[in-house]
């Protein structure tokens, strides 16, 4: 099983039920697409949006910003994936035109973030053949399958069954709307001494320990740790004293004594996703830390 989130469609309620896999119904795309960030952490850009050869079902960018196109199947005999495929293709050869298109609707400083490394493919279906599993893992795409199942015709499971990165086939430029130059963290990594190199390898630890379904992404700015969408993102910031490590977690900063350790960021412009900032700077202070950051991964 992968990982599995509960939502209630006219709220958010995370909740155990039976599971039931029902046929889709042609309100699925309009909930997905008036929740996206709540239910996957992806902000919406269109919908059919148009191709020479089809329509892609939903156009995003996530928090990351990777660009994500949404396909919904429909009918049991529907190859949602193929279909997929294809749109990201042709999306990679039209890469001007989505980013003057997240200009317009998202604003500038979004644009900036455009990162064409792994655009993502996420296809949604009631169920998949183990044949869909099994392809989706040869391919050297960031494809995620997602399944889900509708209860009392108001509350929707989540189930993400698989997700594959393809980093090293996509790696493209980023987007070249006002790009600034920065250190990337793998970079800050690499030059970081022993002692930081040490205390990333126990951060990263303990968060990879919290379940099978975690993944890790390296972005430019930062590690992005994530389920279905991010819990925590991780700085490596090694010109700060003798060096830290920086989490961004989605915690209500009200729920935390502010202090040296924790910081409400609400107001603070940063890269990571996240409200809540946390310095880490001895491996004394993950067990501190760890109970928000479960809190923040159950939550993602």
């Amino acid at each position: 099983m992968g990982d599995i989130k509960l939502f209630d469609v006219q709220g958010l309620n995370v909740t155990a039920l039976p599971s039931t896999i029902l046929k889709l119904e042609k309100r699925l795309q309009t909930i997905f697409e008036q929740n996206l960030e709540i239910l996957l952490g992806v902000r919406f850009l269109a919908s059919e949006f148009p191709t020479q050869d089809g329509r892609m079902d939903t156009l995003g960018i996530d928090e990351n910003g990777y660009p994500v196109i949404i396909e919904y199947k429909r009918q049991s005999d529907e190859n949602v994936i193929n279909q997929g495929l294809f749109y990201l293709n042709w999306l990679m050869d039209h890469q001007a035109a989505f980013e003057l298109m997240v200009r317009d609707t998202l604003g500038t400083d979004v644009a900036k973030t455009i990162d064409w490394s792994e655009p993502r493919l996420i296809c949604i279906a009631g169920d998949f053949k183990k044949y869909d599993l099994f392809a989706v893992k040869q391919m050297p795409r960031n494809i995620e399958l997602i399944r889900f199942a509708l209860f009392d015709d108001d509350k929707l499971l989540l189930d993400q069954l698989t997700s594959t990165s393809g980093e090293s086939a996509n790696a493209k430029a980023k987007s070249t709307i006002g790009v600034t130059l920065y250190r990337t963290v793998s970079e800050d990594l690499a030059a970081a001494n022993d002692t930081l190199r040490n205390l990333y390898a126990d951060v990263d630890a303990a968060l990879m320990s919290l379940g099978d379904d975690v993944q890790q992404r390296a972005t430019k700015f930062y590690f992005a740790y994530k389920r279905i969408q991010n819990f925590a993102c991780m700085e490596v910031k090694r010109n700060v004293g003798t060096g830290v490590i920086r989490l961004y977690l989605k915690v209500d900063p009200d729920t935390v004594e502010q202090n040296k350790i924790f910081r409400d960021v609400r107001e603070v412009g940063h890269f990571g996703t996240g409200d809540l900032e946390v310095t880490i700077t001895s491996v004394d202070d993950i067990d501190i830390v760890m109970p928000y950051i479960r809190k923040s991964y159950e939550g993602s």
